[in-house]
């Protein structure tokens, strides 16, 4: 994480995708800062520090999951979002917790790849270039036999001209023949884990495919696809493959970020029978990964202790002290999200850099449509949104593309890309197109 991102500084990016939730904003500030604060101590005290997670606690569309995601984007740090309710307790049918910080250690593991292939991409990219000269030219390449310097010379002379051509994409479509990497498994042969234990399935099927021998079929390519397989496969034998797994596991352990999903869904009411007892069962579940354990993956063992989790949910039934004491002690941090006004929609249809009408906007400039909307125009879908939420189920800001698709919905079937159209969406067009649904509360239902 870098120096300059102070809390501020961070609310401040965050202000540029998020509307309002300034509370929460502050708080998940807090807890990233925290992350580069401890890696400024003392080692000895480090370990002791643990981080403050999150409870955020709204309805949907509120803006909780982008809140979190964003944070992880700025952060650039691994992140996963997982619904609690796919998890049930042990032995019972659902996903083993511990899975939570295996698909972590896999993001951590791809965004390091990606990062380590960007590093070595002019490298890889030139070796590749080189193998498919060597194809091109296979008799050029023939060993065992003692050449003139005559020969040499006018070898080098051939591979001058043909990578010439290949930088000026001369050859694209000629085909080469290429060796590629066989699926080592036998056609129709699959494992599969038990119920709620995929990733022991995965690991047995890549077991097997490092017993059984590698083989290599031959095919034909066009140049322009061999070079991009070239380019993958000699980016990896340029990728220290030991350091890169260790650098995603210590990505995971001190800059990892879990959004628990649908938390309120574990929490029971008070009551001790039923489905309560296999909720209650999920949180201790949970509670070893939250407070800090060591998962075995199949890069190693990762340790969860410094992982930050956000945890959020609706609460309409139950409410945060209903869950289990020492899960409640792990979430000191518990953060009301704001219900969205009026107001709050009209900035989310256009301050962020992402806001819904820029969206509309750029899709139908892909069919040659130039759209404007009115003010006033913006205000009546704004009030539209209000009025539907209060009527029937209240979800947030997602109540906006429903209202914008069913708004625009004749104009994106109707245009093609054959004519030019400016198009100004005004109050009078809002109302005519949504004011009857609106007003009807059984229309809402099934329409916005």
């Amino acid at each position: 994480m870098k120096r300059e991102l102070t809390p501020r500084q961070i609310v401040r990016e965050l202000n540029k995708y998020i509307v309002g939730q300034n509370k929460a904003k502050r708080a998940v500030a807090i807890a990233l800062r925290n992350r580069w604060r401890r890696q400024q101590v003392p080692e000895n005290m480090r370990d002791e520090i643990l981080p403050n997670n999150i409870i955020l606690i709204g309805s949907t569309g509120v803006g909780k999951t982008e809140i979190a995601r964003r944070l992880a984007k700025l952060a650039n740090a691994p992140f996963i979002k997982i619904e609690a309710s796919k998890f049930t307790e042990v032995g019972y049918v659902g996903r083993d917790v511990e899975s939570i910080i295996r698909d972590l250690t896999d993001t951590a593991v791809n965004m390091v790849r990606l990062e380590k292939q960007k590093a070595v991409a002019g490298r890889a990219f030139k070796l590749a270039q080189e193998r498919l000269i060597d194809l091109l030219l296979p008799n050029e390449n023939q060993k065992n036999r003692t050449r003139t310097t005559e020969e040499i010379e006018r070898k080098k002379r051939t591979r001058t001209r043909m990578m010439t051509k290949l930088e000026n994409d001369e050859l694209e479509d000629k085909e080469v023949q290429l060796e590629v990497k066989k699926d080592s498994m036998p056609i129709g042969m699959q494992v599969f884990g038990p119920m709620g234990m995929e990733d022991i399935g995965a690991n047995i099927k890549e077991m097997m495919a490092g017993i059984m021998p590698h083989s290599k079929q031959r095919r034909k390519m066009k140049i322009k696809d061999a070079r991009n397989y070239l380019i993958e496969s000699e980016s990896q034998k340029l990728i220290d493959q030991d350091e890169l797994v260790r650098i995603a596991k210590e990505n995971v352990e001190n800059s990892g970020i879990v959004f628990l999903d649908e938390i309120d869904k574990v929490v029971g009411n008070g009551k001790t029978s039923g489905p309560d007892v296999s909720r209650e069962g999920v949180q201790r579940d949970l509670l070893p990964i939250v407070e800090g354990s060591t998962v075995p993956t199949k890069y190693g063992a990762v340790k969860s202790d410094h992982i930050l989790f956000i945890a959020a949910g609706a609460f309409h039934v139950a409410t945060p002290s209903d869950m289990i004491p020492e899960l409640q002690g792990r979430f000191p941090i518990r953060v009301e999200m704001d219900k969205l006004s009026t107001s709050d929609f009209i900035k989310i249809l256009t301050h962020p850099q992402s806001a819904l009408i820029k969206q509309y906007t750029a899709l139908l400039a892909a069919e040659k449509m130039d759209l404007k909307f009115d003010k006033s125009a913006i205000k009546a879908i704004a009030e539209i949104a209000t009025e539907v939420n209060n009527k029937t189920e209240n979800i947030g800001a997602r109540r906006l593309h429903t209202i914008m698709t069913t708004l625009l919905d004749d104009y994106m079937f109707e245009h093609n890309t054959k004519k030019e159209l400016k198009l100004n969406i005004t109050k009078a067009i809002v109302d005519e197109k949504l004011e009857g649904i609106a007003k009807d509360e059984d229309l809402s239902r099934y329409i916005l």
